[in-house]
Parts: structure tokens; C-alpha cells; sequence
């Protein structure tokens, strides 16, 4: 039988609990699932808040306790390095209908430039619906708490590093 392999392809500037919990919760459905940042260098820099080494090293230390889960990077079209590595599934979460929107636009294409590959969409739990990376990151600049939003391991890290004091101008 042969073996359904998922692509998780993301930013993930950083990973959420969001991220964290798409991938646990879809662990059952495939042999094996592929968490990989994507690298668009025409775009490098534009909106990254965390280094590319950082938010690796953050998925591999997120995952670390899962045979089933292996992190890479890409930096090519999602569909071309799904078939690269034996992929036959994209995995995608949905917060909300403008996700899906978004989401099922992606897929249609995708699914247009290779018709083996089939995009699967799971729902967020509703606690981590409201997170996204980019929330995340406007909280972290005027020094809210994080916490609540991110794996234990990348709120330690995020934390340390981070002092932000509250202004009035």
C-alpha cells in the first residue's frame, strides 16, 4: 500500500497553537506529514518578523516528539515541491469563510496544475480560531502577551527576547 504523505506548507512567522494543533489533529489521517516553510525570495524580508533559522528551528522543536512528521523548506511552487516529495495530499487549516475563500482559490489552482494532488481542509478548534501569525505579531510589538497564541517552546524564546514597553505619544 503506498504511503499518503500531506504537505503542511506555511510562513509560519511564527507558528501558533493553530499551526500545532491542524497537524496533530491530522496525524491519524496520513502516514506521514510534511511541515515546510516556504521561501519566496522575491518577497524575502517584506513581512518576516523571525529569522528563517528561527522559525525551523521552532517547527523542529514543536514536532520534535513525532516520528510521523518531518520539517523541511521549499522555494518553489507549493504543488511542484508536493510532488518532489511524494505528497499527494496539501493540508490546509480554515479559520473562517474567508479563509476558505482564500483557501479553495489555491486549491482550484493547484489542483488545475496537478490533478493527483488533492488539497484537504480542516476546520480549526474554535479556541484557536481567532489566532493568526500576523495578530500574533501586531500583539508582539506593542508587547501584549503571546503566550496563549504559541507553542510553549516558541513563547519561552519570544518572551526572553522580547521587552517592550507601552508609550503614550
Amino acid at each position: 500500500m503506498k504511503e499518503r504523505i500531506a504537505l503542511f506548507p506555511g510562513s509560519f512567522d511564527p507558528i501558533t497553537k493553530g499551526h500545532e494543533s491542524i497537524v496533530l489533529r491530522a496525524l491519524p489521517l496520513f502516514d506521514k506529514i510534511i511541515v515546510a516553510i516556504g521561501e519566496n525570495p522575491a518577497k524575502k524580508h517584506l513581512s518576516e518578523m523571525f529569522s528563517f533559522q528561527q522559525r525551523l528551528l521552532w517547527l523542529k522543536q514543536t514536532f520534535a516528539n513525532f516520528d510521523k512528521i518531518e520539517i523541511k523548506s521549499f522555494s518553489c511552487l507549493t504543488i511542484d515541491f508536493a510532488r518532489q516529495t511524494g505528497a499527494e495530499y496539501i493540508l490546509r487549516g480554515l479559520r473562517n469563510p474567508t479563509d476558505f475563500q482564500y483557501e479553495s482559490n489555491i486549491a482550484r489552482i493547484n489542483q488545475d496544475l496537478s490533478p493527483e494532488i488533492e488539497t484537504v481542509f480542516l476546520m480549526t478548534t474554535p479556541e484557536d480560531a481567532i489566532i493568526s501569525s500576523s495578530l500574533v505579531k501586531e500583539i508582539l510589538t506593542f508587547g501584549g502577551d503571546i503566550r496563549r497564541f504559541l507553542p510553549l517552546q516558541v513563547a519561552e524564546t519570544i518572551v526572553k527576547a522580547t521587552q517592550v514597553i507601552c508609550t503614550n505619544t
